[in-house]
């Protein structure tokens, strides 16, 4: 009999996926180049199961049956062409194939055009939640043509997470829409992981907790509502594991040096493309970066001087002001997100049901949080609201909050103990907050150096000034006058 679903890819989130969907009922073929994967998979992993190994993508093809619909999961890039080249001399018209990889959106784009001229279907659903979502429920975000979302709909709706308003997968959008939705997802999974590590940073060496404190602290965060999420409760529980060979916290033995893996710096390009400012989740990339200077810093912190010290005020205070300081800053930073997914809808015509991606992201993945469901009610109760910050209760909760979140940047600054991801929330907050800005100098300077041209804010029309003979002529003279 032919199996419902087919998986190309035993890595460890290929692995997880293929169990999900054989528990959820739906019979599923694999395949992997290497073999001896398959065949260790399948005695161990998979046997008693309804998964049917395969050898060769012939064998695989043919086990499925029609149409046929398969998730390949590699590495993004040539790997995945690479696939779909071996695979469409095997397919027939109205078979599916759906990349569950982190592909850069404009390579789905082009997969989506170059199948469906072959009479085939393309998605690209990006797939969030680690190995431990892959297995139990991750938050799915498919993007292609409906029809083909149709094709999968009764498969991704069962082992997707489940949270209280439904499965968290929907239908993004056509294209490239799914894919582009999750590299933002990561961006702003960025954005998240910098803030708690600043958080961290100054609980530790500005208050001068220890490890056992630290897990109380983010414990106790854990369960508020603003602040409850996966990555908060995982931070929690790293704090109480203990190196057995030192007896040291083990995080305190784990070399400074983040890795990324393009997500986030495909966020920060493709912003910069839309115009989008996302200064949060910039600051979190940077951070990566400067991470990664292990050698140089060890080497300047012997040559370059700073301020040090302990906070010498109310701890238990101080420990709360950093607390609304997360969390003013995580509103910034996922304002930041859901605004560059708005461009991107307008821009690229994916038509993005904004309410509907923080919904998704409820369970399942890694930036699940209670306070998606607010960002959801703020969608639904305005579906063109402009930016995060505007919506009602986060307003709110920020005017309420600014002055513990001023008083932790200042102490941060007077400490030298650097914040890039708090900074920069505050900063787009203050400017985005201003009705004007200095940037009028700016174009004082474009239009005298390089007669780019200004508008004024008293008169309509274009303006360019002569400035260096300003003083004698001082009237600015109209584009376009003769």
């Amino acid at each position: 009999m032919a199996q419902s679903f087919g998986l190309i890819g035993l890595a460890v989130m290929g692995e997880n996926l293929a169990l999900n969907i054989e528990r959820n009922g739906f019979p599923i073929s694999v395949y992997n180049r290497t073999s001896s994967v398959t065949e260790k998979f399948a005695a161990t992993r998979a046997q008693g199961k309804n998964v049917h190994p395969t050898y060769s993508l012939e064998e695989f093809v043919q086990s499925l049956e029609r149409p046929r619909k398969i998730l390949i999961m590699v590495k993004a890039g040539a790997p995945v062409d690479a696939v779909i080249d071996q695979l469409v001399p095997l397919l027939a018209p109205g078979d599916l194939i759906i990349d569950g990889g982190n592909s850069w959106y404009e390579d789905t784009e082009r997969r989506v055009k170059q199948l469906e001229a072959k009479g085939l279907g393309f998605m690209g659903m990006g797939v969030s939640g680690g190995e431990e979502g892959a297995l139990n429920g991750p938050s799915l975000m498919p993007g292609g043509t409906e029809a083909a979302y149709r094709e999968i709909e009764p498969i991704v709706t069962k082992i997707a997470a489940q949270v209280d308003d439904g499965p968290c997968v929907t239908y993004i959008g056509p294209g490239g829409a799914g894919h582009y939705v999750k590299m933002v997802h990561n961006g702003i999974e960025y954005g998240d992981m910098q803030l708690i590590a600043e958080a961290y940073d100054l609980l530790r060496n500005a208050a001068g907790l220890n490890a056992e404190q630290l897990h109380e602290v983010f414990a106790e965060w854990n369960t508020t509502d603003e602040l409850n999420s996966f990555l908060i409760e995982i931070t929690a529980d790293i704090f109480k594991v203990i190196d057995p060979d030192t007896g040291r916290p083990l995080v305190d033995l784990i070399l400074d040096s983040a890795g990324q893996k393009g997500t986030g710096r495909w966020t920060v390009q493709t912003a910069l493309d839309m115009g989008v400012s996302i200064p949060t989740i910039i600051a979190a990339v940077n951070a990566r970066i400067m991470s990664s200077y292990k050698q140089e810093r060890v080497a300047a912190s012997k040559e370059l001087n700073g301020p040090s010290g302990r906070y010498e005020g109310d701890i238990k205070a101080f420990i709360d002001m950093v607390r609304d300081a997360l969390y003013c800053s995580k509103i910034c930073s996922y304002a930041q997100g859901m605004a560059l997914l708005g461009k991107a809808s307008q821009v690229l015509n994916y038509n993005l049901n904004l309410s509907e991606m923080a919904r998704i992201w409820k369970g399942g993945c890694i930036i699940r949080a209670g306070f998606l469901n607010k960002i959801k009610h703020a969608y639904q109760e305005n579906p063109q609201l402009p930016n995060l910050l505007l919506a009602p209760e986060f307003k709110q909760t920020i005017l309420d909050r600014q002055a513990s979140w001023r008083e932790v940047l200042v102490t941060s600054a007077k400490l030298g103990i650097p914040v890039p991801a708090f900074s920069a929330s505050l900063d787009y907050f203050d400017s985005y907050r201003r009705a004007a800005l200095p940037q009028n100098l700016t174009q004082a300077q474009r239009d005298y150096f390089g007669a780019h041209t200004y508008e004024r804010v008293d008169r309509e029309g274009v303006f360019h000034t002569d400035w260096i003979t300003a003083s004698a002529s001082p009237e600015p003279t109209p584009v376009g006058a003769s």
